[in-house]
């Protein structure tokens, strides 16, 4: 047997974290057993589904890096085949049409309600339905009404729910399009899904799938619900706690593998350990360690296993997203240092890329003011005569090399009595504009010769102004 999983959202909305989990759980359990991970987007909802959620979902599954197998499937291209099923069901006897009106069912609902019952189908027209003249029937699966299902859950352990508390469901509405619990039960059929691994919100609709299922003679998947995420406040997870759109973490700066790692550890341990690479993350992935409890969001946590990633991470891997940064901010990289050098040098002091991509700016551009306050601290009386003969040093220098440079500073303190950070940082602040930058030879030895001269002199004159 083939181990088949999907991930099968909706396109009612962006990809957010929660959905992104559970693509996440999804396509590791697939690559850990060299299984297949299918992607199908469930755009039966017509009203609501919108091409832009679409792209938005395949933009973020394509920036996490969760490569699909097969898909993307479109339910919307498969109605023919959910009419065959449904006609199927309705020859069988296990579905029938059912021509109640809204203001009926309503009623039912508020009597019901009123009588503290649970709202379900009375099944008037299970079995002596009476055509309505101009009514369009919607048609129901005929659910069971003895017995129990019995969902052994992955991760929640086994779920009993008798068939008395499940009414008859509504498989295809008056107009004859498909209802969701239709249209996922003939694609997990059709498609081969052996694992099905989403959200615990879906547990109400796993026994009566697993009925229609039962009732079309198909093999049951295995079903592991995942726990919901939390706020830090114990509330619903909302945008206020960082459910916004992945592509929103990519625009603040996060990499992709560090939002994984943060997800995949929202709900899975292994032992203690926190930063996993992606092949660590598929070689240890198993859902019998999924917690069944739910999982607290910690925005302080996802920003401290970004900077893990970007510190110890491949800077040439780093570099390939500061890039798109860098871009956002209108800089050619053309006139400036190789962007690798630049992860090296400022990857200790930047927790995102966004701060990272800020931060070297006057590496490839000219900066319009210093900052007042750096300024007026380091550029003081006799600072433009320090830096003159830091020019004049600099000047003659043919071999631009950071520890030459850092060795010419050094003598020149020496030779004028003068600690460190009275030559260092009134050079820091004419060629960087601020008071803080990497390793002043570092700084140096990235941002060159020429335009190292040329910011000295720019920084003389408006001393002496």
């Amino acid at each position: 047997m083939t181990i088949t999983t999907r991930f099968a959202p909706s396109p009612t909305g962006y990809l957010h974290v929660g959905g992104a989990r559970t693509a996440l759980f999804s396509w590791l359990y697939a690559r850990k057993h060299g299984g297949k991970f299918i992607l199908r987007i469930e755009d039966t909802d017509l009203e609501r589904s919108t091409q832009a959620s679409v792209d938005a979902i395949l933009q973020g599954m394509d920036w996490l890096g969760l490569g699909y197998d097969e898909g993307p499937y479109y339910q919307t291209q498969r109605f023919g085949r959910y009419k065959e099923v449904i006609q199927q069901l309705l020859a069988q006897g296990d579905a029938y049409y059912c021509y109640c009106s809204k203001e009926e069912l309503e009623t039912l609902r508020s009597e019901q309600m009123a009588n503290k019952e649970k709202p379900r189908y009375n099944g008037k027209c299970r079995e002596h339905a009476v055509a309505v003249e101009g009514r369009e029937p919607v048609i129901r699966f005929k659910n069971p009404v003895d017995g129990v299902v019995t969902i052994p859950d992955l991760v929640k352990g086994e779920i009993v729910v008798a068939n008395k508390e499940l009414d008859d469901l509504i498989i295809a509405r008056g107009d004859g399009t498909p209802t969701y619990n239709l249209t996922v039960v003939v694609d997990d059929m059709d498609m081969g899904v052996t694992h099905v691994i989403r959200g615990d919100d879906h547990i109400n609709n796993t026994p009566r799938q697993m009925n229609i299922l039962a009732a079309l003679g198909a093999a049951l998947p295995k079903y592991a619900h995942l726990p919901m995420i939390l706020g830090a406040d114990g509330a619903r997870l909302s945008k206020r706690h960082g459910a916004v759109s992945v592509m929103q973490y990519r625009d603040d700066g996060y990499l992709p593998e560090a939002l994984l790692n943060y997800l995949v550890r929202l709900g899975w341990s292994h032992g203690d350990q926190e930063v996993f690479s992606m092949e660590e993350m598929i070689g240890f992935f198993e859902l019998d360690d999924v917690n069944g409890s739910p999982s607290a969001f910690n925005p302080d946590k996802l920003l401290w296993l970004n900077h893990q990633y970007m510190m110890h991470g491949d800077p040439v891997h780093v570099a390939k997203h500061l890039n798109w940064h860098i871009e956002q901010l209108g800089i050619d990289t053309a006139d400036g240092p190789n962007l690798v050098d630049i992860v090296k040098a400022q990857r200790e002091r930047s927790k995102t890329l966004v701060e990272m991509a800020n931060a070297s700016v006057y590496f490839y551009k000219e900066f319009d003011a210093y900052d007042d306050k750096a300024a007026k601290k380091a550029f003081t009386a006799g600072s433009e005569e320090v830096l003159a003969r830091i020019y004049d040093e600099f000047a003659v220098v043919t071999d631009w090399q950071g520890g030459q440079l850092h060795e010419i500073i050094v003598n020149l303190a020496e030779t004028l009595s003068l600690n460190m950070g009275k030559v260092a940082q009134p050079l820091r602040v004419a060629i960087c504009g601020s008071g803080v930058s990497p390793a002043i030879d570092i700084t140096l030895s990235l941002l060159g010769k020429e335009k190292t001269l040329a910011r000295i002199k720019r920084a003389i004159t408006y001393i002496k102004k």
